[in-house]
């Protein structure tokens, strides 16, 4: 018998749609729209974070709830039409959209209106995607994260201004998960290649630099489940395998995840798993996480683990969060997507104060 519950998944018109580019990054990141790129706005936009076949997913809520439709939204009114129509749950990737000369949270929004989302707030992606926030946010916390600082050309002018020993380890400030402006390039051990590498990453992904000390140990990534049933957290581990490049090193760079050149494994050793489990839920917590999220940690030269950064709105293809569904709790795809529609209806119940009995 199918649940009586009413699921819209929602998409936007592609013309609204821009993607991860500099534009979003600079409203994201609060810093001002520059004049030329504000003429080029549309007046409707939006930014996606979790891509998603929605036909799959149509057919996947279809064999289980009784009414389930896909929504597109092309403006304000959209969503204004769907606050009448009530669903119990919106099923989207969408952070927030661009109307009106303002950015509206989606999942604010619907939370507004009682209406159940599948993933985080606005303040909680707010935290987790910008790095910096987040590292403080786990040191206040207790949990481990490597000694950083943040740089731009020029910045620092010479070895003696650079705060933490070499090697260092140099990314973009602003990202979302995909390693973008990270290769082999991105170990330096002496100040000339420091200053390449912060040079590139502005040219490149125009993009302040975070500099962080160089980790050279296991990778690990832990996907995150409320329960449907009580809202504990549930932590799947998993371990990834990356072959040693061009300089010796073992690093997740952005041309491995595109071309799916890492190994996925379980971790069988249980004073790691249990560490990671620990620190996942409590990094999941500190962040203020909904629903699901992913947690990246690397050891150090000493096998201690240190929070690398969150992901509250993680992949939902074929990619870690599904990987660390099939590892650790042996889910098909299905079933993960089913697991994402409960914890989302879930927490809306628990926000309510309701019984989930």
């Amino acid at each position: 018998m199918k649940i009586n519950k009413s699921i819209e998944i929602l998409i936007v018109h592609e013309k609204y749609y821009y993607g991860q580019t500099s534009i979003h990054k600079q409203y994201y990141y609060g810093q001002p729209l520059p004049l030329e790129l504000q003429k080029r706005t549309f007046a409707a936009s939006s930014l996606l974070y979790m891509l998603f076949d929605e036909k799959e997913i149509y057919k996947i809520l279809s064999k289980h709830y009784k009414n389930v439709s896909i929504t597109t939204i092309n403006s304000e009114e959209d969503l204004k039409k769907l606050v009448i129509r009530k669903p119990d749950l919106v099923f989207s990737g969408v952070r927030y959209f661009y109307f009106n000369n303002r950015n509206l949270w989606l999942n604010d929004y619907l939370k507004m209106y009682d209406i159940s989302y599948i993933t985080s707030s606005r303040k909680a992606f707010l935290s987790s995607d910008n790095k910096i926030r987040s590292k403080k946010i786990m040191q206040k916390s207790n949990i481990k994260t490597a000694d950083f600082f943040i740089t731009a050309p020029e910045k620092h002018p010479n070895e003696l201004s650079i705060p933490i020993k070499f090697p260092l380890f140099i990314k973009p400030v602003s990202g979302h998960g995909d390693s973008r402006g990270v290769d082999a390039n991105s170990v330096v051990y002496d100040y000339e290649k420091f200053k390449a590498k912060v040079l590139d990453i502005k040219i490149k992904q125009n993009s302040y630099s975070l500099v962080e000390t160089y980790l050279p140990g296991k990778e690990y990534s832990v996907g995150i489940f409320e329960d449907s049933t009580d809202g504990s957290l549930i932590a799947m581990p998993i371990e990834i395998v990356v072959k040693k490049n061009v300089n010796g090193h073992r690093i997740l760079d952005f041309d491995i995840k595109k071309n799916d050149e890492e190994e996925v494994v379980a971790v069988t050793n249980i004073k790691i798993f249990n560490k990671l489990s620990k620190l996942a839920k409590d990094s999941f917590t500190a962040l203020g996480g909904k629903s699901i999220g992913r947690i990246d940690f690397k050891m150090d030269e000493l096998g201690i683990l240190h929070f690398i950064e969150a992901n509250l709105g993680p992949g939902i293809k074929r990619g870690y969060f599904y990987k660390s569904c099939v590892l650790n709790l042996n889910m098909n795809y299905d079933e993960m997507i089913l697991g994402i529609v409960s914890a989302g209806l879930y927490s809306q119940r628990k926000d309510k104060g309701d019984s989930v009995n």
